[in-house]
């Protein structure tokens, strides 16, 4: 079999062997009288949540989230009103009724999982949360989308100002804003700037831009505190690579302040290699190259 087919199917082995584990495939989730769809929809709305969110955090069509919303309102469970602030927007809460049946829910989920957990060692217990973890953070990266956008649209202003603010407080000397890439420059065979999302939240940027016929550099690599350890930042520095390589550069070129180690280990473990600084900027303490395959 195709390794890559056989990767796909082990997968989908997987979440059979999961979602019937943990009986999501039933419409009696976790013995109450209510399948998973409405019973994760209690959850999400907790006290109270705007059903634009909703829709945007699980996913839903609308039509297919007010179906279920007006599912848990004749079980009295659930109510929707306009919000006070703006009517055009609806609220959806819990009654105490949905209070109740979701404490319910979170007694029953920890009761199911504590009786797994108790079947295996101490050890075994360890193997299987950091194997979970290890899990989400790889779902985490597939689900991160990098894409192309223009250096003075909304999405990379916010990513280059984050940039720079944390780089105002990481370099000893501070950091002048006034040294970011001019957008000008990050356009056509010039360069351009890419934009991670999660979720459709930005985060994390990245940008490259032209110095010579087949040279070029890589500026401005960034990534959020709250995506940092999913491996992000290699997956931007290739995407970079390979958008310059589409160009015709053959040799990208980096700076980077003493300070950032994490970004010196990354590049270093990317076959970049240090070299004389190529430029004159303060911030830029060591420099790199590396050849690009075409």
């Amino acid at each position: 079999m195709d390794p890559a087919i056989e990767q796909v199917e082990t997968v989908r082995d997987f979440n059979r062997y999961y979602t019937r584990r943990l009986g999501v495939l039933t419409d009696r989730y976790l013995g109450q009288d209510r399948p998973l769809s409405e019973a994760r929809l209690l959850f999400e709305i907790g006290d109270r949540a705007d059903v634009r969110d909703l829709r945007a955090r699980l996913g839903l069509d609308s039509g297919y989230l007010s179906r279920l919303l007006r599912s848990l309102q004749e079980q009295d469970l659930v109510r929707t009103r306009a919000h006070p602030a703006d009517g055009r927007v609806r609220i959806a809460e819990l009654t105490d009724a949905g209070q109740r049946e979701r404490a319910d829910l979170d007694a029953r989920s920890r009761a199911g999982i504590s009786e797994l957990l108790g079947r295996l060692s101490a050890g075994q217990r360890r193997q299987l949360i950091d194997a979970q973890d290890r899990i989400r953070r790889l779902l985490r990266l597939a689900a991160v989308t990098v894409r192309g956008a223009a250096a003075g649209s909304a999405d990379a202003r916010r990513c280059l100002r984050a940039y720079a603010a944390e780089l105002a407080v990481r370099f000893p000397e501070g950091y002048d804003d006034a040294a970011l890439v001019d957008p000008g420059e990050l356009t056509g065979d010039a360069g351009g700037l890419l934009v991670a999302y999660e979720e459709d939240q930005p985060v994390g940027c990245g940008a490259w831009r032209r110095l010579g016929d087949r040279t070029a550099e890589i500026r401005h690599l960034w990534v959020a505190g709250p995506a940092r350890g999913l491996g992000l930042g290699r997956r931007l520095l290739d995407s970079l690579e390979a958008e310059a390589a589409a160009h015709a550069v053959t040799t990208l070129c980096l700076g980077t302040h003493r300070a950032l180690t994490e970004a010196i280990a990354l590049y270093r473990a990317s076959g970049y290699e240090e070299i004389e600084p190529y430029d004159r900027s303060p911030y830029n303490q060591l420099a790199f190259a590396k050849r690009l395959t075409q």
